[in-house]
């Protein structure tokens, strides 16, 4: 965090034991100058109260546990993410199983203090693997079809750039793939060729490369970005991408450079799905006259 200051909004606290420690961390880190207090009741009922807050501050989302109830609430509400924790992951990695008790031990007191450090301090590596992207959610997709072709859009979290490559954003990371019409056109992927993780990627620059029955095609990155992670699992099943091109089938994922200088060039939902479309059209026409 540094001398950046968040808008902190925490899981509401009143059903476990990690709830009531995520409630603990936020008034601390508020106690502490560090960020200001959303109310998750206050937020749920009029977003627009925190507006000038959101608007002003990075966001910082404490979680309970897995249901992840702040975060969902964040989502539904529009505001971007900038960095999350979840307590029960966190106390997972530290061997601690948090319980159902509303007053918090000795140990889990200790461990608010541990990740107050943790957060404060951005450059440790602790901290950073604390703060962890999420990329779980379920989708939902908007849906067209062309002959026997189905084309589908996940609705929120999505941005494409003219290549029909996408960008899964959440916070200060960001998963790279291709689309659902890249996948239907290239037929079934047999190998793909990712960047080294630490390598830095350009906006529409290529951010590993694809082959398949009929073609060879680049990733072309809808951001800028350092290389944190590669899909592993491709490498084994590059197929898994024609199954599942939003979800298990993502390629690359990096830590983002420039967000908000650069989403200005990219396509939400219903943008790119009218683009599609378009697209699709002059695709088939043109093989109707060939």
């Amino acid at each position: 965090m540094g001398n950046e200051k968040y808008a902190i909004l925490p899981c509401n606290g009143m059903d476990k034991e990690a709830g009531a420690l995520a409630r603990e961390t936020a008034l601390r880190l508020s106690a502490r100058q560090a960020g200001e207090i959303v109310c998750p009741v206050l937020y749920h009922r009029s977003a627009k109260k925190y507006g000038k807050l959101l608007e002003s501050s990075p966001l910082l989302v404490i979680d309970g546990c897995r249901t992840a109830c702040a975060s969902n609430l964040a989502k539904e509400s529009g505001a971007r993410i900038t960095r999350r924790l979840n307590i029960t992951d966190y106390l997972k990695g530290r061997g601690i199983k948090p319980g159902k008790s509303l007053e918090l031990s000795t140990e889990l007191l200790d461990e608010t203090h541990r990740i107050l450090e943790e957060l404060l301090e951005t450059d440790s590596e602790e901290g950073k693997a604390a703060i962890a992207a999420d990329f779980t959610a379920p989708l939902e997709y908007e849906t067209f079809t062309q002959d026997k072709y189905i084309f589908r859009v996940p609705r929120q979290g999505f941005l494409f750039n003219e290549n029909d490559c996408w960008a899964r954003v959440d916070g200060t990371r960001a998963r790279i793939g291709i689309s659902d019409f890249v996948q239907n056109s290239a037929s079934d992927f047999l190998f793909f060729e990712p960047p080294q993780v630490g390598a830095a990627i350009e906006q529409f620059g290529e951010a590993g490369s694809l082959e398949s029955t009929k073609t060879a095609l680049d990733i072309i990155s809808p951001f800028s970005g350092t290389v944190v992670a590669v899909n592993a699992e491709l490498a084994e099943a590059p197929e898994t991408i024609n199954g599942d091109p939003y979800e298990k089938g993502w390629a690359v994922e990096l830590e983002l450079a420039d967000f908000e200088g650069e989403r200005e060039l990219l396509m939400d939902c219903p943008s790119y799905l009218g683009y599609l479309k378009k697209k699709v059209e002059r695709e088939f026409h043109k093989k109707e006259r060939e």
